[in-house]
């Protein structure tokens, strides 16, 4: 099933409560068992990768083998740009074969936020891909290791949240096929347990008409996942939760062995434990037998 549209694959999982799973994959042992796991699972399946993680592995090397990875799945898989903050980030990947992209201008002011992302859309349309923004701002504590900056203090600070009513004017003047919005959830580990804002989004989802996006879903609960999917969330980006659990479980095997480890089985072991991961992902969040 290749290059299945993001726009189309979200829109289904808005009409069938659902919410597709969107994983960072920074390199091939991630993606090969993000891939097994959805095959498996059949489950629809984004793979993504950020801007920010440009500096692990350049967006010209991993793009071919995340292209050739959508072309040859089993299932339906759409691979996104992430938090794409340049303009010239955006049209490389697109350039690059990547069906979909997230232009993240949730730094800028409203108006530039608005001119900015309705650019990307435009352009967009001529690539035939899919366009994801954000209005609000999902904060990345720098004590959350997710390579953030934003002072802790401010993970409670609500004006970082997304307004209902400019969610609808947003959505309209700019164009986007999904929209990223602010309720609660931070990107990296969690500082203190989650309080989100269940019904600000329920106003959103009232107010727009594309599906709705999560960043920072590592850590929350499963009922935190349930309620926000039942209010409109149909894609939720996860990655901070699988490093951390795949990186203890090498740990953990690597101490166990007592006689020589071989770098290919390290890399073995890998894919299966991300496997394994995003198989659970996938039930958490109702994607597994949705393909």
């Amino acid at each position: 099933m290749p290059n299945v549209p993001m726009k189309e694959m979200l829109q289904d999982a808005a009409a069938r409560g659902y919410a597709v799973p969107c994983f960072n994959a920074i390199n091939l042992d991630m993606i090969r068992g993000i891939i097994q796991a959805a095959e498996e699972e059949n489950s629809p399946v984004i793979l993504c990768h950020a801007e920010i993680h440009f500096k692990y592995t350049p967006l010209e090397q991993i793009a071919p083998i995340m292209v050739a990875a959508m072309n040859n799945a089993k299932v339906p898989v759409s691979i996104l740009l992430d938090h794409g903050k340049s303009f010239s980030a955006t049209m490389k990947a697109m350039k690059l074969g990547f069906n979909a992209v997230m232009f993240d201008g949730s730094e800028y002011n409203y108006e530039d936020n608005v001119q900015r992302t309705a650019e990307v859309v435009k352009i967009a349309r001529e690539f035939d891909v899919s366009v994801e923004g954000e209005l609000g701002y999902v904060t990345r504590p720098v004590s959350g290791g997710a390579e953030g900056a934003d002072d802790d203090s401010i993970i409670d600070d609500t004006s970082y949240y997304t307004d209902p009513e400019q969610a609808g004017e947003f959505v309209e003047r700019t164009g986007v096929d999904a929209l990223a919005v602010a309720f609660g959830t931070v990107h990296g580990v969690y500082l203190k347990k989650p309080n989100l804002d269940i019904h600000r989004l329920g106003q959103i989802r009232d107010n727009v008409a594309v599906p709705l996006v999560m960043h920072g879903g590592s850590g929350l609960s499963e009922v935190d996942f349930s309620d926000s999917i039942h209010q409109g969330i149909a894609k939720i980006n996860y990655y901070t939760n699988m490093a951390l659990k795949v990186s203890d479980k090498l740990r953990e095997q690597l101490i166990e062995k007592q006689e020589h480890v071989f770098y290919h089985d390290i890399m073995m072991s890998t894919i299966h434990e991300f496997s394994e991961d995003a198989r659970q992902v996938m039930r958490m969040f109702g994607s597994h037998q949705k393909a």
